[in-house]
């Protein structure tokens, strides 16, 4: 899927991601991290449970959302990643919009 190309970083870091250790390299965002690693799921649909990955990777979409040392909603896009990192991806129960109007004005 998506490789690393560039020289073999000597400055990697050790991530967790859902409670997984991964080497990556230092320089890197999360989400980055993420499709490196292997593992480009960030989140899941509430309607079928199918695995959405990162979209746009500069902040605009916000669909890569994760929690990332127990602070919920953090973009995985725009969040460098940092030794010792805590990454878990919220399951389809959070990535719901039960409780939004879709048709009310905002302020």
């Amino acid at each position: 899927m998506f490789v690393y190309r560039g020289r073999s970083p000597d400055n990697c870091v050790t991530i967790y991601i859902d409670d997984s250790a991964v080497l990556v390299p230092a320089a890197m965002s999360v989400a980055g991290a993420l499709l490196v690693s292997g593992q480009p799921v960030v989140r899941r649909t509430p309607v079928t449970g199918s695995g959405r990955s990162a979209w746009c990777l500069m902040g605009s979409c916000f669909d890569c959302l994760v929690d990332i040392d127990d602070v919920k909603g953090c973009q995985a896009c725009a969040t460098p990643v940092q030794e010792g990192m805590r990454i878990s991806r919220p399951g389809p129960e959070r990535c719901t919009t039960d409780n939004v109007d879709p048709w009310e004005a905002g302020p």
